[in-house]
């Protein structure tokens, strides 16, 4: 049953249970008042009859009281005097007294034909009884007319309601109609343009629009959500196969090597002393490139899972004069230039932090020339550590500075993994500096060269120097 026809349905039980009430209401106080009136004609008589005490003024009671039923009971119970109250076409029969209590003075009585009569009972001063009564008949007509005429005018009156209630309640819901459509027309494609429309109205239509407008809000940023979350997974997955494929390609090459150095022994380098030891030499060469190669892999992972850093306060100064200290002692000849005016604190993995300044040097000593200065700056402030390695060497293209902190990221594939590395330096930087909260970028140098800078969150500059470390 739609809600249309409930409620119609609700309003035309209501307005009948009303119309009931009322119609009652109205047969009772109608009939009070016939019966009221018919005992003020019947009072009126009384007088006029009572006044006439002897007998020949009783033969004109008919004309005292026309259309009245009189009569004189004697004290010993005998009527002594009777007049019908038969008006103009009526055949209402004689009073029957048998039917009147003498004790009561006013009650309805019937007729010798059957009819109803009200009476009045009045006792007069020789103890007769002086009975005049008056038929119901036009009243019980008149009741009986009245209660056609209710019992038609409230089925009018709710048929009319209910075609009006119909029109009515259709206009009323029409807004709940276009709430329902536009709510039916809505879908998963179309959640961020349709709305249900009314949703500014005070009503109650309007106060559901603009609920199941919220509601639609919600579902639309959950399913960007989910959108989301499905293209970073697909984006996951994705570096995940690349990562893989780029992995099983790294690791190709140093076990095709130590394949070729172990079928050299298998042909007769055991026999040859100098063949022996380059095959020992190769092998030994490839595992150790291998076995950096797979520490990378796992530090990597590590990463990605998000394991938790040591949270430690770090002298990063030291961290890095350190490791400057171990570049020159590789590369002897490069100029490593020191800018650290202040003794610079972070929270954080110092081994970590170690990583991080080692592979930026490394990645200079590896794609620049020896000729090539390095200038090394660390700054400390309220807003964090600024590290900066920045070389002289050839530089990068500018299409390619993105790209720079990818895995396996080569600017020329045609470099050998003994001069290019295995392309996972700059990546294990990234992935290290993001795991203290920071962030990493590479730009050009002026005039040749590149610059990597690093940002960390956290600081803390314990001692202002007066001159630059060297």
């Amino acid at each position: 049953m739609s809600l249309r026809t409930r409620l119609l349905l609700a309003t035309a039980i209501t307005m009948l249970c009303a119309l009931a009430v009322v119609d009652v209401a109205t047969y009772i106080v109608v009939s009070d008042a016939q019966l009221r009136q018919v005992d003020t004609t019947l009072d009126n008589a009384h007088e006029a009859i009572a006044a006439s005490d002897d007998g020949s003024a009783r033969q004109a009671i008919p004309e005292i009281a026309p259309g009245l039923f009189v009569s004189i009971v004697d004290p010993d119970g005998t009527t002594s005097f009777g007049a019908d109250g038969q008006g103009p076409g009526q055949d209402a029969g004689e009073l029957d007294v048998s039917s009147v209590d003498l004790g009561e003075r006013r009650q309805t009585a019937t007729s010798t034909t059957g009819e109803s009569i009200r009476v009045r009972v009045e006792r007069l001063e020789d103890g007769s009884r002086l009975i005049v009564g008056q038929s119901l008949h036009e009243v019980e007509e008149t009741r009986s007319t009245l209660i056609t005429v209710l019992i038609v005018a409230s089925i009018a009156a709710i048929a009319v309601a209910t075609a009006l209630g119909w029109l009515l309640v259709g206009a009323g819901l029409a807004p709940l109609r276009r709430v329902e459509a536009s709510a039916a027309q809505i879908s998963d494609s179309a959640l961020d343009r349709e709305r249900v429309p009314g949703a500014g109205s005070s009503t109650e239509v309007g106060r559901l629009a603009a609920a199941l407008n919220a509601m639609l809000d919600r579902l639309q940023e959950s399913s960007d959500e989910r959108e989301a979350t499905v293209e970073e997974l697909r984006r996951s997955e994705a570096r995940m196969r690349q990562f893989v494929a780029d992995a099983s390609h790294e690791l190709r090459t140093p076990i095709a090597a130590i394949a070729a150095y172990a079928e050299l022994f298998e042909q007769g380098a055991r026999e040859r002393p100098e063949d022996l030891a380059r095959a020992m030499t190769g092998i030994r060469n490839e595992t150790g490139r291998m076995g950096e190669l797979v520490d990378d892999l796992l530090l990597l992972a590590r990463l990605d899972e998000r394991r938790p850093l040591g949270a430690d306060d770090v002298d990063l100064t030291e961290i890095v004069l350190q490791s400057i200290d171990a570049a020159r002692a590789v590369e002897p000849d490069r100029v490593i230039r020191p800018h650290i005016t202040s003794v610079v604190t972070t929270v954080g993995d110092a081994l970590r932090l170690r990583q991080v300044v080692d592979n930026l040097l490394g990645n200079v000593r590896i794609h620049t020339q020896t000729e090539a200065p390095c200038d090394v700056t660390l700054v400390g402030d309220d807003r964090g550590v600024h590290l900066t390695v920045a070389d002289a060497g050839p530089g990068v293209p500018d299409d390619t500075l993105e790209h720079l902190f990818d895995r396996f990221y080569r600017i020329d594939d045609a470099r050998t993994r003994a001069t290019g590395g295995s392309g996972l330096g700059l990546s294990i930087v990234a992935a290290i500096v993001a795991a203290h909260g920071g962030s990493i970028s590479a730009r050009a140098n002026s005039p040749t060269g590149l610059v990597v800078s690093v940002r960390l969150p956290d600081s803390s500059v314990a001692i202002d120097n007066s001159k630059e470390t060297t």
